[in-house]
């Protein structure tokens, strides 16, 4: 099987599956949201009416949400959404501001990469040791991999974007 096109229609080509699994990561995350918004109106309201809400609510609503942060973050940085101060480099060249992007980006997918190492080893061990949470007993090693897996998409991703914004300087 050859690659037909230059190098750039091939990172391009890439960078739309990159930018398509951002987006499909971002929306399961807002699903997942959105179904935890969901369980906590049923637990208030049950707590209204019974007494007793969803059993174990907020184990569910802190595990999701560390999730979904995850999941929204690949798409954040994809649109270049991050927030940014340009205060010194207002009127500096437009050069010296996509130098500066591009490096921060690689910073950023460094850190990104140093954290889903981090989250990863963390996960193995949780896992290999059944941590779970207190009152469901969700195992929540299985939660982490996850997060590290979006972490190390983040990673990619952060890499990308200052791939291609090094290529829009030349």
């Amino acid at each position: 099987m050859s690659l037909e096109g230059t190098g750039d229609e091939v990172a391009g080509k890439a960078g739309d599956v990159i930018g398509r699994i951002a987006r499909a990561v971002a929306v399961a995350g807002g699903a997942l949201m959105l179904a935890t918004a969901v369980m906590v109106v049923v637990s208030v309201v049950s707590r209204w009416l019974f007494k007793s809400g969803v059993k174990g609510d907020f184990e569910m609503v802190q595990i999701a949400t560390a999730v979904a942060v995850f999941a929204f973050l690949p798409l954040c940085q994809w649109r270049r959404g991050n927030v940014f101060v340009d205060t010194f480099t207002l009127r500096a060249p437009a050069w010296f501001n996509r130098s500066l992007d591009t490096l921060w980006d690689l910073v950023y997918a460094g850190f990104a990469a140093l954290i889903a190492w981090r989250l990863a080893l963390g996960a193995f061990d949780a896992i290999s040791s059944r941590t779970s949470s207190m009152v469901l007993a969700l195992p929540t090693g299985w939660a982490i991999l996850a997060t590290a897996v979006m972490a190390a998409f983040l990673a990619v991703v952060a890499a990308v974007t200052a791939i291609r914004r090094y290529r829009s300087a030349s």
